[in-house]
């Protein structure tokens, strides 16, 4: 069955029959996590690396921002699935780069910067990514193997 993550969602499945998807991913960073020990996957869309400090709305869209869907989703593997952090694979999707010439805000760089130290702070490292450059990004994820069906198109204006 195709499980759907939108932005700011996850999904964990052990069901072998389960595809992990996500659709359209420019800035914003799909994580993936697969323990090929349970045979359990997990997968989250995120879009900004921190709430703003003004408009705090973490509390409600976990898995929305960097510096709390890592350690969430790490956790869920390992507290609903029995998955050990050091038997994960983890790998990283998106990040593109703005079309815009001077984009100051440079989203995809701050996203997999948070990543990458969120996963660094938890004693993890990423064991493959497909990130940056000016294209959208789709993937599906084969609960059964942990493996990624990725597709690519260009950003256009």
């Amino acid at each position: 069955m195709n499980k759907i993550v939108g932005i700011g969602e996850c999904a964990v499945s052990n069901n072998k029959n389960d595809i992990l998807k996500t659709f359209a991913l420019a800035s914003c960073v799909a994580m993936t996590v697969y323990c090929p020990i349970t045979n359990a996957a997990g997968m989250v869309h995120i879009a900004l690396p921190a709430p703003n400090q003004l408009n705090d709305n973490c509390n409600y869209r976990l898995y929305y921002y960097a510096t709390t869907a890592v350690p969430l989703l790490i956790s869920r593997m390992c507290n609903k699935y029995g998955c050990r952090k050091n038997d994960l694979k983890i790998k990283l999707f998106g990040g593109a780069d703005s079309i815009q010439v001077n984009d100051m805000f440079e989203i995809g760089k701050k996203n997999l910067n948070i990543i990458k130290r969120s996963l660094a702070h938890l004693g993890l490292q990423y064991n493959a990514s497909e990130t940056g450059g000016k294209y959208s990004r789709t993937l599906e994820m084969d609960v059964s193997t942990g493996d990624i069906k990725l597709t690519l198109q260009p950003i256009k204006i």
